[in-house]
């Protein structure tokens, strides 16, 4: 039997090896992206402390279909407000292991017409 590629274990494997060199600090907290089939995810993580200081997702907009490119651009669009709100300007962007194409690059653009820079 030949041994398929788990696509998943390889994304994990990318993200071990992004997170060895991407720190978010107090000063420039990281802004990381979850994507599942249905929904995307994003937080802004202070690793020194080791907490969540703003979060947001595709479940928070109301009756919209949140696994598309549109949804994914409002997500980080709400995050960059949100971020706003809390004083955050500066974000390391963690991209989770994901490749920097559609939903994900989308939420990076969503996220700076939001404001923030990264």
């Amino acid at each position: 039997m030949i041994n398929k590629p788990n696509s998943n274990k390889a994304r994990l494997k990318r993200h071990r090896r992004i997170r060895n060199k991407v720190v978010g600090t107090a000063q420039r907290p990281r802004l990381n992206v979850f994507r599942s089939l249905n929904h995307i995810y994003a937080q802004i993580i202070d690793d020194e402390k080791g907490a969540t200081l703003v979060s947001a997702s595709s479940l928070e907009l109301k009756g919209e279909y949140g696994g598309n490119k549109e949804a994914a651009g409002k997500v980080g669009r709400m995050v960059a407000e949100k971020a706003k709100a809390a004083g955050i300007t500066e974000v390391v962007f963690d991209r989770g292991g994901y490749i920097y194409h559609g939903r994900v690059a989308e939420l990076a653009a969503g996220a700076r017409e939001g404001g923030l820079e990264f």
